[in-house]
């Protein structure tokens, strides 16, 4: 098994609903991918020629945290400069990225209201921001 210099992480509301926290994952995982193009892998072929899409390259770990975990774990993140892609509540009832980046922009950070917060930084400065969060179940 290759030993990453980095882990990512996304960490969740846990009070969402099974379809709310798999659609926060999965918007969530793609601010890590677009964050850095190294953080992307090479396109997958099968034995037949089938083509897919490249993947992350690495593990995500996925975390269940209250709403205090998740402010907390965002201020250990901007405390350390590391930039988090995140996920709040307003999200789920917009349809496209402007409104979503209009959503985040007219809010502080006091009235955030984060559901899904995803993370990527290096091995020892991730465990820091995370710790004290236990894995989704």
């Amino acid at each position: 098994m290759t030993m990453h210099p980095t882990k990512v992480g996304i960490i969740i509301w846990g009070d969402l609903l099974t379809w709310q926290k798999l659609n926060v994952a999965a918007f969530l995982s793609t601010g890590v991918g677009a964050a850095d193009p190294g953080n992307i892998g090479q396109e997958y072929e099968d034995a037949a020629g089938s083509r897919y899409l490249p993947l992350i390259k690495q593990p995500i770990f996925i975390y269940a945290a209250t709403k205090e975990q998740l402010v907390r774990t965002k201020n250990r993140a901007h405390t350390r400069d590391v930039k988090p892609a995140v996920y709040v509540e307003g999200m789920f009832q917009t349809d496209n990225d402007l409104d979503n980046r209009a959503l985040v922009q007219a809010l502080t950070d006091e009235a955030q209201a984060i559901v899904g917060l995803a993370i990527r930084a290096d091995r020892k400065t991730f465990d820091k921001i995370v710790h004290g969060l236990k894995l989704h179940p």
